[in-house]
């Protein structure tokens, strides 16, 4: 990667100059402030159903996909899905209409993705976009399935329980020797002799993802995707940074808990801070790798004014 494309990818500006900004702005103080409400935003049960239904009746509204633009950074911010070895095999959390599985399945001809997604709709989408796609055939690489894994988990048919207890005691293992497993041959967890399974997974991406859940339903969200990750496995992210323009949009009465806000449509979006998100994975058992903001500059088409744009970037690892 050139010099200029890590500056337009990463760092168009620096985060603590809007952070000084926003904080010195007594208009926008009452994003800083702690949060207190009598209606907690989740109980258990509602908050995720209807989180679930928000989500289907947005992909619904913008069935076409043309409100998704295809995420081409992806290989030049997550190199590794390039450089793995052969049969990588990937699981997008939270596809949506595919803007971040096709250029996986296009960056490298042997990897297989497995996609989820709350909305059919979505899928269906996704999978019109995938069959649609020019060049070489990925469609038999594409495995698209409804899931809402904040809520019920991901399915035996992707990982079962016996490939999950393996990997979890491998994990233990390790916590409680040290060092001491790291030879052994880490394809004997994903040996799948009953073929009930596709195995341990190289990759789980989570691409603006994991801040539609409400924060209280994240670190089990966490727990399932490092459950479903062979040892050594990466876990690859981008969400919304805190101090990003669109939170900065949001007014007083949409805010419904601490950096948390409800969309007109129903749906929710948070913005995390580098140390909420080292918090969440270091909590769940990953290893931090990389973390940092991602500052970018892009232009309104219409209006010709700049927009400042906060990302969290992240690459976490299973321990080995």
């Amino acid at each position: 990667m050139s010099e200029e494309e890590t500056k337009y990818f990463s760092k168009d500006f620096e985060w603590e100059e809007v952070r000084e900004e926003v904080e010195k702005n007594l208009s926008l103080r009452y994003h800083l402030v702690p949060f207190e409400s009598s209606t907690p935003l989740s109980s258990p049960s509602s908050s995720l159903a209807n989180q679930s239904e928000a989500w289907k009746s947005f992909h619904n509204r913008h069935s076409s996909g043309r409100f998704f633009k295809e995420r081409r950074y992806l290989l030049k911010e997550f190199p590794e899905l390039l450089s793995f070895h052969e049969y990588s095999k990937v699981l997008e959390v939270g596809c949506g209409n595919g803007s971040t599985v096709l250029p996986i399945l296009r960056g490298k001809q042997s990897s297989a993705v497995y996609a989820c997604d709350c909305s059919k709709e979505a899928l269906d989408r996704a999978k019109e976009m995938i069959d649609a796609a020019d060049g070489i055939l990925i469609k038999d690489r594409f495995h698209p399935f409804v899931c809402d894994f904040s809520r019920n988990g991901f399915p035996k048919w992707l990982v079962c329980d016996s490939c999950r207890r393996d990997s979890l005691q491998k994990h233990r293992d390790f916590l409680s020797d040290g060092n001491k497993s790291e030879g052994m041959e880490l394809n004997k967890l994903s040996s799948n002799k009953d073929h009930c399974c596709i195995g341990v997974l190289d990759f789980v991406t989570l691409i603006f993802t994991l801040s539609s859940l409400p924060f209280q339903k994240m670190p089990t969200a966490l727990e399932e995707c490092i459950s479903v990750l062979k040892p050594g496995g990466l876990l690859l992210f981008r969400d919304y940074g805190l101090y990003d323009m669109t939170m900065l949009r949001f007014p007083l009465e949409q805010r419904v808990g601490f950096r948390e806000y409800m969309r007109s449509d129903g749906t929710l979006s948070s913005f995390f801070c580098l140390d909420t998100v080292r918090d969440l994975f270091v909590g769940a058992g990953f290893i931090v790798l990389e973390l940092e903001y991602c500052c970018i500059k892009s232009v309104n088409r219409q209006n010709g004014k700049q927009m400042r744009r906060v990302w969290v970037h992240g690459k976490f690892q299973k321990p080995l």
